[in-house]
């Protein structure tokens, strides 16, 4: 229930998130604030409670920093390669997830769920796909880029699981967001334009707000996703969110997918079907 949530508000959130007059490390400015206000809500659902051990401290910095600095080196790989070959290749980071949770969280799945995980990893590098436009590729600065987010991201699953098997789910949300605040110096640096790309309209600040919440929403529910699932099946899930998008971008603007989101779009119904069938209980 919660991965879907996720997909939904972060499918919503993609299919309106362009805003004009924004840069991207702007956008991430304004997210990283709109995680205010939902982690206050997940603190009162706490009661006010933040895990401060130093095993919560050191992997709630990990699920911070490992997903807002991955966020960082995307939008400086994207300067340095285009996007059509960016983003299918860091889409494939549930795969780290994945082998990790296998490996040092001894996870498991049936033959069905398995076919979902191997589908729905087909299907995200398809809703992945960028229309290549753009071949001004420059040396190879953006494979080293990517690579990393690839990693950090896949990394960053692991740790969602980790990190709610241990603590609650709202005190991995606070130390979410405290480190996505920390960052913020570092998204104004890499701004271009300086204050000019700073100083952003009141109305562009508050319309890219209202659709950021969807994202930080998405945020907090794949918490609970991750406490209650296993992460080699709510990883895969999660980056099925453009199935969502595509459908509203058919419906509001008419915008036809083309061969490859439509593959994406068939193979991504299969996957969520089989990742979301429970296994039978074994006979006694």
């Amino acid at each position: 229930m919660y991965a879907i949530i996720t997909l939904v508000t972060w499918g919503i959130w993609g299919a309106f998130s362009e805003v004009p007059g924004c840069p991207s490390t702007m956008v991430y400015v304004v997210w990283a604030l709109s995680m205010v206000p939902c982690m206050f809500v997940a603190l009162w659902l706490s009661g006010w409670k933040v895990a401060h051990d130093k095993k919560s401290l050191i992997s709630g910095a990990l699920v911070g920093l490992l997903g807002s600095g991955g966020q960082l080196l995307l939008f400086a790989a994207l300067k340095e390669g285009p996007a059509y070959i960016v983003f299918p290749f860091i889409s494939m980071s549930p795969i780290v997830t994945i082998l990790m949770s296998m490996i040092f969280l001894k996870e498991k799945a049936n033959k069905i769920q398995w076919v979902g995980i191997v589908v729905a990893l087909v299907a995200i590098f398809f809703l992945s796909w960028q229309d290549p436009t753009d071949t001004n590729i420059k040396g190879y600065g953006w494979l080293i880029l990517a690579t990393l987010v690839f990693l950090m991201w896949g990394i960053q699953g692991y740790f969602f699981k980790f990190a709610n098997n241990s603590m609650p789910s709202e005190s991995v949300y606070f130390y979410q967001t405290a480190w996505s605040l920390v960052l913020i110096p570092v998204a104004l640096l890499m701004t271009e334009g300086g204050w000019d790309g700073i100083l952003i309209p009141s109305s562009v600040f508050w319309a890219v707000f209202g659709i950021q919440i969807l994202n930080s929403v998405g945020a907090l529910t794949i918490n609970y996703a991750y406490r209650y699932g296993k992460a080699i099946i709510v990883s895969p899930m999660q980056g099925l969110a453009p199935v969502v998008t595509i459908i509203i971008s058919l419906v509001l603007y008419g915008k036809v997918p083309g061969p490859m989101l439509a593959i994406g779009l068939v193979l991504a119904t299969i996957a969520i079907v089989a990742l979301s069938l429970e296994p039978k209980p074994e006979k006694e």
